[in-house]
């Protein structure tokens, strides 16, 4: 939903307030300033207008359901196994869903999908992403489409209609004003493909000296600077493009790839040994919050002095200490890729998500679409088994649902 689209139902539910509220008659007094003489009487305000019985009365106006009470109840119409499937978010081919997809979309009905390989054109993408809401859609919820749209060497979608983004090395000499029209310029793709997130910017910050021994980002140029304060200012340009496109962002990798040397989705054992708990290089990660990001994607690497027997995505210290408490953010957070990345392929799939969820994270990214009915049913299964996780559980599903009806995802009446 672009925001010249927010900006119309805004209106028009400033309307329907006013006709609840019987505020829209023009010959009320509270329509606007009154023309009658100042020699007018009123009535007493404990009088009524005289009715008699050929008066036909109006009817009261069925209330609109506030977000709380819409969320509520789609969260009793949801089984425990729908509610599990909106944590997840399942990779499928970016050219559409393929033949071995398609049925796990349509069983699962993942809350989720994102966008992987190559993909085609802008109009061919329109049309593989109706379809893709056709399959996953359940009881009025329809799923967060999401893409890797960066940039350089990481931008998914890059077919006729879709603009070449330059990587986050060129887009950090650009100022604010330019980088976040061409990122609005950029979600407005986007929104017209039927897509509603981008998996970016990157908010990680790597040092100089590092750029070509850091492989997730140094080496591929996706980073805005090599400096917090470098950093900062185009991760809040970015996400206030994307955001008058009405496209939800999400800030990563925290807290932080910048100081590894391997690459998470292609190596296991990646250790941070240096980022500490507030440390200086996690404020870019705060101006995109501030900015208006979304979502908050966690790194599966492992943080020594942070937290280290676990990796981030699976440490309370990093989500509920760091991220809810320390950032005081209240919004969804997402892992980076636990479905085939190399880093987590020791973990049984379906602890990569009962343990994230355990911690206290939201969205799991799941690369391999085949892994998506044993992660949902270990959240199910440890759901039934522990009533704190069941707590937890809800407590995403409803931060999940909060996000989609903020953008049009979510149908109540």
């Amino acid at each position: 939903m672009t925001l010249r689209t927010r900006q119309r139902l805004s209106a028009a539910l400033v309307l329907t307030a006013l006709l609840l509220a019987g505020c829209t008659d023009t010959n009320s007094p509270t329509a606007g300033p009154s023309t009658a003489p100042s020699s007018s009487v009123p009535l007493p305000t404990t009088q009524s207008p005289p009715t008699t019985e050929s008066t036909t009365p109006t009817p009261t106006p069925t209330p609109t359901p506030t977000q709380a009470s819409c969320i509520d109840q789609k969260l009793k119409d949801l089984t425990l196994r729908e509610q599990a499937a909106q944590l997840i978010m399942t990779g499928i081919s970016a050219d559409g869903m393929t033949s071995s997809q398609r049925p796990i979309v349509r069983q699962e009905k993942p809350g989720g999908i994102l966008l992987l390989g190559k993909g085609g054109s802008l109009s061919h993408t329109r049309t593989a992403m109706a379809a893709v809401n056709t399959s996953a859609t359940v009881k009025g919820v329809r799923p967060l489409i999401a893409a890797d749209q960066e940039g350089g060497q990481i931008q998914r979608l890059k077919g006729s209609g879709f603009d070449r983004i330059p990587e986050a090395t060129v887009q950090g000499t650009w100022s604010s004003g330019k980088l976040t029209a061409r990122a609005e310029q950029w979600g407005d793709q986007l929104e017209e493909a039927g897509v509603n997130v981008d998996l970016a910017p990157v908010a990680d910050v790597v040092p100089s000296s590092l750029k070509e021994q850091n492989a997730p980002i140094g080496s591929l140029d996706r980073e805005y600077g090599n400096t917090p304060g470098e950093v900062g200012p185009p991760v809040q340009a970015f996400v206030k493009g994307m955001k008058e496109a009405g496209v939800i962002t999400s800030v990563k990798h925290f807290p932080g790839l910048g100081r590894v040397r391997g690459n998470t989705d292609f190596s296991s054992g990646v250790v941070d040994n240096v980022t500490v708990r507030g440390d200086d290089d996690l404020q870019p990660f705060k101006n995109g919050i501030q900015a208006g990001a979304e979502l908050v994607m966690i790194s599966t690497a492992t943080y020594t002095k942070i937290d280290p027997d676990n990796r981030a995505v699976f440490s309370k210290t990093v989500i509920q200490g760091m991220v809810r408490s320390d950032l005081q953010y209240g919004g969804v957070v997402i892992t980076d890729d636990v479905g085939a990345a190399a880093e987590v392929a020791a973990v049984p799939a379906g602890q990569r998500a009962t343990r994230f969820v355990a911690a206290g994270g939201d969205i799991v990214i799941n690369a391999r679409a085949a892994l998506t009915d044993t992660m949902v049913n270990a959240l199910v299964a440890k759901a039934k088994q522990d009533d704190a996780f069941a707590a937890q559980l809800t407590s995403s599903v409803r931060r999940v649902l909060t996000l989609k009806q903020n953008h049009g995802l979510v149908s109540c009446g």
